[in-house]
């Protein structure tokens, strides 16, 4: 399972992601990039091949082994990126910060944006993807195995209801945890907006999807774009892709 993670996101980085940075930010190829929580590292392998520089910040050990054993050429550092201890963890400073799918799991934003800032360079990008909180499947129960998986909203149940439930359908306890857990922590994109302009950084580019560009590499499906308006893109959109810019102040 560790290595067909770790396909599918050297494959979304190949066909998709380092694309969309190419066309976005000048000067791409000689930037020197941080992902924080970069799981089994597909990215990282795909920026490695292309020569660059990356380093990955991920909170797991167990993970970042996982790494660092799919591709022993990967620089992957264990920490916390939101605690203050991460500040030097990673070296730096970097002209991008990349978050897939993390920011939503992240309690401490003010610290996870406070660090971003402290590993970023002056003018530096950030590019950051979530599902929104109160969109189809934030609580990332698709992963289950039993019926609930195919559930829209489900994550947003009382926790006793969903945890009823997942017993009833034999549903995997971590799956059913996640969701309780992630809808907790969700993000929804306005507020997302906010932690952005109270930390300084500026939007170069925001699209919301009820389809994904992960999926084309997963399911074989060409991603499907929806217009930002505030219900849609928070009730609709199964995910919310964003690059902003370090302010200068």
């Amino acid at each position: 399972m560790a290595e067909k993670h770790y396909m599918e996101q050297k494959r979304h980085a190949e066909q998709h992601l380092i694309p969309y940075l190419e066309d976005r930010c000048p000067g791409f190829s000689r930037f020197r990039v941080l992902e924080i929580g970069c799981a089994e590292g597909g990215f990282l392998s795909a920026l490695r091949e292309k020569g660059m520089r990356a380093v990955g910040l991920e909170l797991s050990p167990g993970r970042a082994a996982l790494a660092l054993s799919l591709d022993p050429g990967l620089d992957v550092r264990v920490g916390d990126a939101a605690a203050p201890s991460a500040c030097g963890r990673p070296g730096g400073p970097f002209d991008l910060v990349v978050m897939r799918d993390v920011i939503e799991h992240v309690p401490d934003r003010p610290g996870l944006f406070r660090n971003m800032r402290l590993f970023l360079k002056k003018g530096g990008y950030a590019y950051i993807t979530f599902p929104p909180r109160f969109s189809p499947f934030a609580g990332h129960h698709q992963n289950g195995r039993s019926v609930l998986k195919h559930v829209p909203y489900l994550h947003m149940l009382p926790a006793p209801l969903l945890r009823f439930l997942g017993g009833m359908m034999k549903e995997h306890p971590h799956i059913i945890e996640g969701a309780v857990a992630n809808f907790k922590t969700g993000l929804s994109v306005a507020g997302f907006e906010r932690c952005c302009r109270k930390h300084g950084f500026d939007f170069i580019n925001k699209d919301f999807f009820l389809i994904r560009p992960v999926y084309q590499v997963r399911f074989g499906i060409r991603p499907v774009r929806i217009p930002d308006i505030p219900f849609i893109r928070e009730t609709i959109a199964t995910g919310c892709e964003c690059l902003v810019k370090k302010s200068e102040v």
